[in-house]
C-alpha cells in the first residue's frame, strides 16, 4: 500500500470486488478505510471513489463505524443491526462496486454492479447465519471474539484488494466454493432449531 500510482485494471477490479464483499460484512468500516486510504495519498482511488475522500464523508462513516462497532458486540442486538443492514449493504456493495470502475464505461460497472452486489449479499448472509448460530450460545464472549475477528478480516480483505490482488481473487474463489456449502447447513441448523423450540 505504499504506492501513490493510480491502480491499474486488475487493481481497480481487485479493489471493486473487495469493497462488495467487505460491504456485506462492514460497510461503513469500508467506506473509512477506503476513504482513509485515499485521503492520506497511500493510493490514488479511481474518480469514482474519491468523493470518499470527503471530510463529511469520513466524519459520517466514523460516526456509523462507531455504532455498528458497538452494535455488533452484543448478542442478539448484533442480529437485529444485521437485519436493519441488510437492506443497506447489498445495494451499497453493488454501488461501490460500479463507481471503482467508473472510468471504464458502463458495461464494467453494470457487470461490477452485479458482481458487487452479489459478493455483498453472500458474505451479509454468511455473517448473519454465522452470527445467528453464535447466539444461540447464552455467553457473551463468543458473540464479541466473532465480531472482532469480522473486523479484523474486512482490514485484511481490503489490504489485499490494494496490495495483493490476485491473492484477494483467489481469498473470493474459496469463499465462495465455501458460502455454496455452508449456507444451507446454517439454514438448517438455525430454523432447524427453532422448529423444535415452537
Amino acid at each position: 500500500m505504499g504506492s501513490s500510482l493510480p491502480l491499474d485494471l486488475t487493481g481497480l477490479l481487485a479493489l471493486a470486488a473487495g469493497l462488495g464483499w467487505a460491504s456485506g460484512v462492514r460497510l461503513y468500516a469500508a467506506l473509512f478505510i477506503v476513504g482513509v486510504v485515499g485521503k492520506m495519498g497511500w493510493v490514488v482511488l479511481p474518480e469514482g471513489l474519491r468523493v470518499l475522500e470527503h471530510p463529511w464523508v469520513l466524519s459520517a462513516a466514523g460516526a456509523m463505524l462507531l455504532v455498528e462497532f458497538l452494535a455488533d458486540k452484543v448478542p442478539l442486538i448484533d442480529s437485529l443491526w444485521d437485519s436493519l443492514q441488510g437492506f443497506i449493504r447489498i445495494p451499497a456493495g453493488a454501488a461501490l462496486a460500479a463507481m471503482a470502475l467508473g472510468g471504464q464505461g458502463v458495461e464494467w460497472q453494470t457487470a461490477m454492479a452485479i458482481i458487487g452486489g452479489g459478493l455483498a449479499a453472500g458474505a451479509h448472509l454468511a455473517k448473519a447465519g454465522t452470527r445467528a448460530t453464535v447466539n444461540l450460545s447464552p455467553e457473551p464472549l463468543s458473540n464479541i471474539l466473532t465480531s472482532l475477528g469480522e473486523d479484523t478480516l474486512v482490514a485484511f480483505v481490503l489490504w489485499l484488494a490494494f496490495a495483493h490482488p490476485w491473492a484477494l481473487f483467489g481469498f473470493l474463489t474459496v469463499f465462495v466454493i465455501l458460502l455454496l456449502w455452508l449456507l444451507p447447513k446454517l439454514y438448517r441448523l438455525v430454523f432447524g432449531r427453532r422448529r423444535t423450540q415452537v
